[in-house]
């Protein structure tokens, strides 16, 4: 069983604005303790000469190369837009008036 009581999980998902039944109260300190088994079986293992690992897969700098492809033609993009001006797209202003 775990060592989170029932009043405790109750005041800690009052916290977390979250109602739980007298049944999902009962349920969720049983998942609980069951998981917080696992967790003490885990710890207690000899992890001495293992080490750290963040990715089990030893994996550097995997990006593809920067290779310029095929682009769209500027005037092509521009005359489907709803406004533009010196080659831009115009859009609203955002930030208020200068």
């Amino acid at each position: 069983m775990s060592n989170i009581s029932r009043e405790e999980l109750s005041r800690i998902a009052a916290v977390a604005h979250i109602v739980l039944t007298d049944e999902e109260t009962e349920r969720f300190a049983r998942d609980l303790g069951a998981l917080e088994d696992r967790l003490e079986r885990i710890a207690a293992l000899d992890t001495e000469g293992v080490p750290e690992t963040v990715n089990p897969i030893p994996l550097v700098n995997v990006w593809r190369d920067d290779v310029v492809g095929e682009v769209l033609d500027r005037e092509e993009v521009l005359a489907q837009a709803p406004a533009a001006e010196d080659g831009m797209f115009q859009v609203p202003q955002m930030l208020g008036e200068e």
